[in-house]
């Protein structure tokens, strides 16, 4: 009997602990909508899902912590566009190459070897070539200077000679020697020069070295490009297009990615090259920076105008199918993404063309935030 009342006792003692234990689900078992039972339920702390519908359900809270930003997208007109490949080239009138005229050496110059980057004034001696000649040229020449030393030094001594007997020699003949020794002596010290002689590789205009290929000691062949200068300040992009008419309607052009830099047409070149037409385009720098041939990307405007609803270049993302989408704002904690079609209007701004219906609240800012939750 006491061991009947010491098992009901701890039977009781047992129970409540029992009862706030959750409860457990066998393995396969189901819920009466299907749902597995047995699976681990995660619930968001913060309130962020993803939906069976493909929208986001996105408190208040997470909005202002992510920073989402919407904006009523009306529909509008803006310029066509369309995408062209370039390269930034040099302006010729603010930028020269340094080209040997002759075969020689490379030297030092006063400063010694300019690098890239380096500043450098028009004028200013980058390096010096010192010109070289074969082993049988230089016997000849020294052999031509010998000659002319040896004439000199008899013209001299016929002059000496002849102002000894001045009074009794006529003038004109003592002028003559003089002439002749003059004429001799201004030969040799030429021809001595050429014999050792080099030659100043200077900057053509003022700006940066922006390629270099000198080495002291190097060998370089005559029209061999050696060092080149730009103002960076003063560059172009060039673009082409196989469209020959396209010139005609261009009414402006901005790089893709580089707000900093605007571009100025200039004119299209009448002859192809390649099979394209060359577009030239002034570069005008304002925070940006370029470098000589960068690949760039072109967003050139036309002048004809299109119909669509214009956002800013950080409101489309893409959705896990590669497509480009905008999120718009459903209600207070919805958003639902859009397949649409744009083209780029300028650095910071595209043309929504389709999928976008005008007075929609989409969200430009913090659009990448909401296509990550999952």
């Amino acid at each position: 009997m006491k061991a009947l009342t010491s098992k009901f006792i701890s039977a009781c003692l047992l129970w409540p602990v029992l009862a706030v234990l959750p409860a457990q689900a066998g393995p396969g078992a189901h819920g009466p909508n299907g749902e597995h039972l047995d699976a681990p339920t995660v619930a968001a702390a913060d309130g962020l899902a993803r939906l069976a519908d493909g929208s986001v359900n996105m408190p208040k809270l997470a909005q202002r912590r992510l920073g989402i930003r919407t904006v009523l997208a009306p529909e509008s007109e803006a310029a066509a566009t369309l995408l062209l490949p370039g390269r930034v080239v040099a302006d010729p009138n603010a930028s020269g190459r340094v080209q040997a005229t002759h075969g020689g050496r490379i030297e030092a110059g006063p400063k010694g070897l300019p690098v890239p980057g380096q500043a450098v004034r028009q004028g200013e001696v980058l390096a010096w070539v010192r010109h070289h000649a074969d082993p049988f040229a230089v016997a000849s020449q020294q052999a031509q200077r010998a000659e002319l030393r040896a004439g000199r030094e008899l013209a001299e001594q016929r002059v000496k000679r002849l102002e000894a007997l001045e009074g009794t020699v006529p003038a004109k003949d003592i002028a003559a020697a003089r002439v002749e020794a003059q004429s001799l002596a201004a030969r040799e010290q030429s021809f001595a020069a050429s014999l050792d002689a080099r030659a100043p590789l200077r900057a053509p205009v003022s700006g940066v070295i922006a390629r270099s290929e000198l080495q002291v000691g190097r060998v370089v062949e005559p029209s061999e490009v050696l060092v080149e200068v730009v103002d960076p300040a003063r560059l172009m992009v060039e673009a082409s297009t196989p469209d020959a008419t396209l010139a005609a309607h261009i009414a402006g052009a901005e790089l893709a990615g580089l707000p900093g830099v605007k571009l100025h047409f200039l004119g299209g070149a009448l002859a192809l090259r390649d099979g394209l037409l060359p577009l030239s385009f002034k570069a005008q720098l304002s925070g940006g920076s370029l470098a000589l041939g960068q690949p760039v990307e072109l967003v050139v405007a036309l002048k004809e105008r299109r119909k669509g609803i214009v956002l800013p270049a950080e409101a489309v993302v893409r959705n896990p199918a590669n497509e480009r989408v905008v999120w718009i704002k459903l209600s207070a904690e919805r958003y639902l993404s859009m397949p649409v079609q744009v083209q780029p209007l300028d650095a910071s701004r595209v043309l929504v063309t389709s999928g976008l219906s005008p007075d929609n609240r989409v969200v430009v800012q913090g659009a990448a935030l909401i296509a990550q939750i999952r």
